[in-house]
């Protein structure tokens, strides 16, 4: 099977980027380089392994299931169905905690999937610890995996709990943190069916956010106004549309909120500071 024959299956099939797409099968499964493969279109390619991934790329599996790994701000993370893949739209919240967070900080991050977020935090920043809170125990076991592949495991304190069911006393063991981070699922039930076949694949409790979508923030908002350091903050990835929405929560719990746009120039990530009152 040819280069250009793997581009037209997956074409067929509705996959976006063929082209990349193939590169990419091409290299983890036969160890040929994107350039070696646009320096040689011509070449025939097989294999059960690579013929099997085509085929479950042709089916929607996203790619990144299929690769095993995928790369998110300056880290490698392992990534399985057990998660939700990192995305770089996600990168955004990462660079506002690396800028924000103070010297010696220990953070949270809420609904920790694969640990991207806490991990590349802690890579940047070796000065700062973090708890990496997360109820499947799968995601969770990922996730410490990935501090250790990433070197920041002495750092990243996992726990295993519901973030619905969360409360302060819970968390009393804990030092008071400088900043909660989260990217919770924010996509409304209703919604769901009407995602991208490969996003329909990964896990639905990492993607549904109840009836409007904002039932992770409800808590994470409640939490933080009894956990959170006096002068913390909260960065909360959002849906494209919500930007409104998470303004209103956040007033009502008492904090200020502003939003970030993406490279895309869409609303992104939730800044949340304590109110003043003066």
């Amino acid at each position: 099977m040819t280069y250009a024959e793997i581009c037209s299956a997956l074409r067929a099939a509705g996959v976006e980027n063929p082209g990349a797409n193939a590169r990419l099968l091409l290299e983890h499964f036969c160890g040929v380089s994107p350039a070696a493969v646009l320096a040689d279109p011509g070449r025939d390619y097989g294999g059960g392994a690579l013929n099997r991934a085509l085929q479950a790329r042709c089916a929607r599996v996203p790619l990144q299931y299929l690769l095993g790994s995928w790369e998110f701000c300056r880290q490698r993370y392992e990534v399985s169905p057990d998660c939700l893949i990192p995305r770089a739209d996600t990168e955004l919240l990462v660079e506002e905690a690396l800028a924000s967070l103070p010297p010696g900080a220990f953070f949270a991050d809420f609904c920790t999937g694969s640990g991207c977020i806490a991990v590349s935090v802690l890579a940047e920043r070796p000065d700062t610890r973090c708890l990496a809170v997360e109820l499947s125990e799968p995601a969770l076991a990922l996730a410490v995996r990935n501090a250790g592949r990433n070197g920041v495991a002495q750092r990243f304190a996992p726990l295993r709990a519901d973030v619905l069911r969360l409360t302060p006393e819970t968390l009393a063991v804990w030092p008071r943190p400088d900043a909660l981070l989260s990217n919770p699922p924010y996509i409304r039930t209703g919604e769901l069916e009407t995602l991208p076949p490969e996003v329909r694949q990964e896990p639905r409790m990492a993607l549904d956010g109840g009836a409007d979508g904002l039932r992770f923030y409800r808590a994470l908002i409640a939490l933080a106004a009894d956990w959170l350091k006096p002068d913390g903050f909260c960065l909360f990835e959002i849906g494209s549309d919500q930007a409104g929405e998470l303004t209103a929560l956040a007033e009502q719990g008492g904090f200020s909120c502003r939003v970030l746009r993406d490279l895309g120039e869409r609303d992104r990530v939730a800044i949340l500071n304590r109110l003043r009152i003066h």
